[in-house]
């Protein structure tokens, strides 16, 4: 049998194989089902796999009953044979995009891709819960993981899986109803490297940059996806994310299951508006009275799955100009560097200093905040409630009830101003 084994090995790594990612794993599935086939009844392949590889006839009772009767006298010569044609056949693969992605037989038959620890029970796992399993790592994660723990959680009525390890990139946690053997909840992670990224999100890529109009050329370095399913939930939703970069831009791309969610990334300086430019260096200088400005980057986030569109402007090194677009709601946000304090030696100082900022007068801070908001957004402050909490120091809440306009300040002891948003976050 070995030099069998050796001899079809060879066949499959030769024409249309030799790029396909044949590994040991792969053989031992192969072998696994040539053992299970000669064992099956009459030394057959059995007529769901064997139906799956030829075409349908027309039925006759007479070719039915002399078939049968040569198969009961195939000699030895001709079960090798055969199991050698099984084992090509089992290779047959099956394309996406012009790109070979799975083999025929992890179609017909999901378990045969199972892949276990060594001397890891599986009899809790019925075939339902084992296709289940497969499937979901196949069609969600994109990739099979070795399972490592199958365990009973009998007062939940379920069945663990686990697969992978937990301290690694790819790691996945299966619940299944003992009952029914259906999924219950999913956990999956998995890191993979852009070449190993499906054609279907890849050929998107140059598109959707260019709709928030960064460069279509930027390069793919990395790819990350969750999935998951919580109690209740149908089905598992993963969510894909890609990295791409270039000598000096970045971007990134998330699809939640095959639609692409959100889209991230930076925009060259030419393609602000004047008047966008202008009225973020006015802000700037309003708010933190800096004069000598330098626009350093430009970036446009589009997330759908919140509805906003986000524009950022940084200047200098320290100051941020952030507009958010949404359904529903503007806002606009002007962003110095962080002035809180940082020498605390106890939380009794940390304390002491949140009570301290808290406790500015509400006439001072209207009138140190008063003259940059009528700058900046041409508003005054007159007939604005002030909220603040006491849980969150330093941020001063300042409402027209009648419109629902809302302009947020955050300041330090001294008044000094880090932060003015207009708008609800």
């Amino acid at each position: 049998m070995r030099q069998k084994d050796e001899q079809w090995e060879k066949e499959i790594r030769k024409g249309p194989f030799a790029s396909s990612p044949f590994t040991e794993d792969h053989k031992q599935n192969v072998l696994q089902q040539l053992e299970w086939m000669k064992k099956s009844e009459e030394g057959s392949l059995g007529d769901g796999l064997e139906q799956s590889y030829r075409s349908p006839r027309p039925f006759s009772p007479q070719v039915g009953n002399v078939s049968h009767k040569r198969r009961l006298r195939r000699g030895p010569l001709a079960v090798g044979m055969s199991a050698l044609v099984i084992a090509a056949g089992l290779f047959l693969w099956i394309w996406d995009e012009g790109k070979l992605v799975k083999p025929v037989i992890e179609q017909v038959y999901p378990t045969a891709a199972l892949q276990l620890s060594d001397h890891l029970s599986i009899d809790l796992l019925t075939d339902k819960m084992k296709r289940n399993v497969v499937t979901t790592m196949r069609d969600d994660l994109g990739k099979q993981l070795k399972i490592t723990k199958v365990e009973d959680l009998p007062v939940s009525g379920r069945i663990y899986v686990e697969a992978g390890n937990e301290s690694e990139k790819e790691y996945a946690q299966i619940w299944l109803d003992a009952a029914t053997g259906n999924l219950r909840e999913v956990q999956m992670r998995r890191e993979m490297q852009p070449s190993e990224l499906e054609h279907r999100y890849l050929r998107q890529v140059p598109s959707l940059l260019q709709s928030i109009g960064t460069a279509p050329t930027l390069k793919p370095v990395a790819v990350q996806r969750y999935v998951s399913m919580k109690q209740g939930e149908s089905e598992p939703i993963s969510h894909t994310t890609l990295t791409l970069v270039n000598e000096s831009n970045y971007g990134e791309i998330v699809w939640q299951q095959d639609q692409a969610v959100s889209i991230s990334g930076d925009l060259s300086p030419d393609q602000v508006s004047h008047s966008v430019l202008a009225d973020a260096e006015d802000a700037v200088k309003a708010v933190f009275g800096e004069t000598s400005l330098k626009l350093r980057g430009v970036s446009r986030s589009k997330d759908d799955e919140i509805g906003r569109d986000i524009i950022n402007l940084s200047f200098n090194d320290h100051y941020l100009v952030q507009m958010i677009v949404g359904e529903e709601t503007k806002v606009y946000s002007v962003i110095g560097e962080n002035l809180y304090r940082n020498d605390f030696t106890n939380w009794d100082e940390v304390e002491a200093y949140h009570q301290e900022i808290y406790d500015v007068k509400e006439s001072i801070l209207r009138e140190q905040v008063g003259a940059m908001i009528k700058q900046v957004f041409n508003v005054d402050l007159q007939g604005y409630t002030l909220h603040r909490e006491v849980d969150n120091p330093g941020l001063a809440i300042f409402e027209l009830e009648s419109t629902k306009d809302v302009i947020q300040v955050r300041y330090n002891e001294d008044i000094k101003i880090t932060m003015i948003t207009r708008g609800g976050l």
